[in-house]
């Protein structure tokens, strides 16, 4: 190949790539007779649509490579998105929150996840499992404390629940918390926390009774980040969502009052089951954002990418990966919103958000890889997002319980029914 000829092609590289990462996105049209969105929810949409454009897309590749944000820009993009009302989304406005219903709250997420899936997994952590869990189970003191500045941004939040040894067998957790006079002292660790080197407000179960059988022993505590016995270590190197700021948490006779019991002593458990199948729920607004963000990269490429004379959109196997794509989608968002529907109508079904997770979630995986594969060669370097929401998505299978435990649930839940 002559240099001439090698400068040419490279040019042309350059075109595409340039093209897709300077783009500026569309507001895309939702379907209101398919998925039924009111004006006030479809104005919400583009809303957070502009805001991501304008405060996440440019963090977002740099979000990856960085491994995170730092404090201090972390800081600021908190109070954008607290003054924005994006926290606290389902909180009653007197704690500060938007007092607004979980398929909101689902418009939101997928729009963060479409720019950033990881920014949208963090701040799902901080309005879902951090604020929310505050505002069903704690008194109304513990509320006026917390919920306020976690809406606003000003104070950032996490749940912690997993620890190195005990993943989709939580309540075999070891973080020990005993009672000393007015107070518990907690030892151990936590892993895998998201927000974790970031929150200053923690929702941490331990357990409270070594007499008791496994799952009536644990209690959920409000731990501050400078509680006395507190820390947290560095951000994991994680294959992917590693713009969201995940560690380990350290507890070394953290020592938390008694004021901070959350939900009830021995309690712990019914705090976070009643909580689970939101969780659920709410996750699943992030692979609906990342299979909608894999659409909008290989539908551009395959319209602009030419090979014998022709865009690669006109060659058939193409076409039915796009169809694939678009259909994956289209189904996804459909159920979930279904789902998220009959949950705000108080309707809130086991079965129903572990299915909808587990269907969104590897639809996810399957989508980046066939976005992956429509951009080839180029899909497999990191100057095109693709490979970033392929090794986002993965977490989607993997995170708030993994597509096997999912399958035990549904499973379990249709043995109920035929008994």
């Amino acid at each position: 190949m002559s240099s001439r000829s090698g400068k040419i092609l490279q040019m042309g590289y350059h075109q595409i790539r340039d093209s897709l990462q300077r783009r500026k996105l569309s507001f895309y049209p939702i379907n209101e007779a398919l998925y039924g969105l009111t004006p006030d929810q479809i104005q919400l949409r583009e809303t957070v649509f502009n805001f991501s454009q304008k405060e996440l897309a440019p963090l977002a590749d740099r979000l990856d490579k960085d491994n995170g944000l730092d404090t201090s820009e972390r800081k600021i993009l908190w109070r954008k998105i607290g003054e924005m009302g994006f926290f606290g989304i389902t909180t009653k406005s007197k704690y500060g929150g938007s007092d607004l219903s979980l398929l909101d709250q689902i418009i939101i997420g997928e729009e963060f996840s479409r720019i950033s899936p990881a920014m949208g997994m963090s701040i799902g952590a901080q309005s879902n499992l951090c604020i929310n869990q505050l505002d069903r189970n704690g008194t109304e003191e513990q509320k006026m404390k917390y919920i306020p500045k976690l809406c606003s941004g000003e104070w950032c939040g996490a749940l912690a629940m997993s620890e190195a040894g005990s993943g989709s067998d939580v309540v075999s957790m070891r973080l020990q918390a005993d009672r000393e006079g007015d107070d518990f002292v907690l030892n151990g660790t936590k892993f895998w926390i998201t927000n974790g080197p970031d929150a200053d407000v923690f929702i941490v179960y331990a357990k409270t009774d070594l007499s008791s059988q496994p799952h009536h022993g644990i209690t959920a505590f409000i731990v501050e980040r400078n509680f006395l016995g507190f820390s947290s270590g560095p951000k994991l190197d994680k294959l992917g969502m590693r713009g969201s700021n995940t560690s380990e948490l350290i507890f070394d006779n953290c020592r938390v009052p008694k004021e901070n019991i959350l939900g009830g002593l021995n309690k712990g458990v019914y705090v976070l089951m009643s909580g689970l199948d939101i969780e659920r729920l709410v996750l699943s607004a992030g692979p609906v954002g990342v299979m909608q963000a894999c659409c909008d990269t290989a539908f551009k490429y395959a319209n602009e990418r030419k090979q014998f004379g022709h865009n690669i959109s006109e060659f058939q196997l193409i076409q039915a990966k796009m169809a694939d794509m678009h259909t994956r989608l289209s189904a996804s968002r459909s159920f979930l919103y279904n789902v998220a529907r009959a949950c705000d109508n108080g309707f809130i079904c086991n079965k129903d958000c572990a299915t909808v997770a587990l269907f969104c979630g590897e639809n996810s995986t399957k989508s980046a890889l066939d976005a992956v594969q429509i951009l080839g060669g180029n899909g497999y370097i990191n100057d095109y997002p693709t490979g970033r929401y392929l090794r986002d998505s993965k977490l989607f299978e993997i995170g708030g319980g993994t597509s096997e435990v999912r399958r035990l649930v549904i499973g379990r839940e249709i043995n109920k029914e035929y008994k």
